[in-house]
Order: structure tokens, then sequence, then C-alpha cells
């Protein structure tokens, strides 16, 4: 009975001793952190995303307060956060413009045709790596919904073999385009209408034997813009969105119908 109650002495003894070790080291080790980071932490939206090229909402609160990142870094808040920020810093940095993604294909399968059965594993970088692309424009969306598994907010879908965004769901994270092996996908902003759906740069007749709706290198949608907004390299049209109007001219003299216009 005696070396029950020593055992358990012993134990009682042994614990106190790792919790005063404990305490002392918590305060000798102690970081002392600035509590606007933690204000800054408290009002991002906590998504984790990366879009801020920073880890984390943690790792951006601190890139705020240490003077690493200005008050806007985070895309996903926008103009709200960001003024709370400003709030908290002292500063009168200004939001940009919210962005959302955009998937630069139009080529569903009612504009291109099936050339591989594909059966292997349902990812758009296995595809890729197999080289079995199941379209007959390689430079298309796969459509195997690669993008619509790692976005957060489940804007994402896929329609007839084409993935695409739902613009009033998507936070703009950026995420949808890091997991694109064909970068097909970017951020556009969200005030844009007028788009290219396209990343064919082949010559003008071979995209046309396998899309309907591929651009072909024609540069009428050029002799439109009155601000020159549109370039054609590499047999592809590219539109500058800090210099689009959004007029439409472009999109109505498009022969394919390449450029269209986001809802």
């Amino acid at each position: 009975m005696s070396a029950i109650i020593i055992a358990t002495v012993v134990i009682g003894l042994v614990g106190v001793a790792v919790g005063i070790a404990l305490v002392y080291i918590g305060n000798r080790f102690h970081v002392e952190v600035d509590e606007r980071e933690t204000a800054i932490r408290e009002v991002l939206p906590g998504n984790n995303c990366g879009a801020c090229g920073y880890a984390g909402c943690d790792a951006v609160a601190a890139a705020i307060v240490n003077g690493e990142a200005v008050a806007s870094a985070c895309p996903v808040g926008g103009a709200p956060v960001t003024a709370k920020i400003n709030e908290i810093m002292g500063t009168h940095s200004e939001a940009g413009e919210r962005k959302v993604a955009f998937v630069r294909c139009n080529g569903t399968c009612v504009h291109t045709s099936t050339k591989n059965n594909y059966v292997g594993i349902k990812d758009c970088r296995a595809v890729v790596l197999s080289q079995l692309y199941p379209w007959d424009c390689d430079h298309g969306c796969m459509g195997f919904g690669s993008c619509a598994a790692v976005c957060p907010q489940h804007a994402i879908t896929v329609k007839d073999g084409v993935a695409v965004v739902d613009k009033e769901a998507c936070i703009g994270c950026g995420l949808c385009a890091k997991e694109c092996p064909k970068n097909l996908i970017e951020l556009v902003p969200y005030s844009q209408k007028t788009v290219v759906r396209c990343m064919n740069t082949d010559k003008g007749k071979d995209v046309k034997l396998v899309c309907e709706v591929g651009c072909i290198g024609c540069r009428l949608c050029t002799k439109q813009c009155e601000n020159g907004a549109i370039t054609v390299d590499n047999n592809l049209a590219h539109i500058d969105y800090a210099s689009c109007t959004n007029c439409g001219k472009c999109a109505a003299k498009c022969p394919q119908k390449t450029i269209t216009t986001l809802a």
C-alpha cells in the first residue's frame, strides 16, 4: 500500500515540476504579437487562399503590420476589408477592383469533336501527362473539373465539356488558375465584359479544323478597337483590360465569335 502512495506522490511531484517548467519556458520564449496584427486577422476573410501572395491570412496580416504589404493586399476582401485595415493601420491605401476567374475557352462539345476516349484518372493534369487529349483541340479545356475541385466557393461547374465560372460566387482567390495545367484560367476585373475565349495559337486554317469558335488571328478585331486595346500575337487575340472600354465592337465583328461578352 505504501508503494502505491509513494508512486502517486512521485508522479504528482513530477507533474508539478513539468508544469512549472512549461510555464517558465512559455514566459522565456514568449513572442509579443502586435495587437494590430490580431485585429487585421479578424477582418480578413479567413480563406487562406494565397491570392495575396502570402501563405495565408496570418502571414499577410503580419506583412501588413511590418510594412511589407499594403492594406489592400487581400484581393478577396475588396474595398470593405481594405477600409477596415486602413482604419487599424492609420493608412489610406485604395483597394483595387475585384477580380474574378475567367476560362479562356469556348470549345464546348458542340463546337469541337472527340478525339480520344480517355478512361484514366479524371484529372486534368493526369490527362496532360498522358497526352491523350479528349478533344480535337489540344489547347482547350479538357472538362474534367480539376479547377472546380479546388474552388472553395464552388463557383465553377463543367458544362458541355468546358469549365464555367459563376462570377458572382467567385472570390478571385486564383486557386483554379494555379490548378489548370493549360493556364486557361486568368483573373479579370469584375467589370470587364469583353473577353477572348480561346488559347489556341495555331494558324487559322488549323484552328478551324478542330474548333468552330477558335481564334484564327484574322486581326479584324484590332481594326475595330479605337483604343488599341486588342493585339494579335502568335495567331491569338489579346485584350488589354486597362485600355478596353467594353464597347463590344470587336465582339460584333469577330467572324468566329471567339470574342464574347461575359454575363
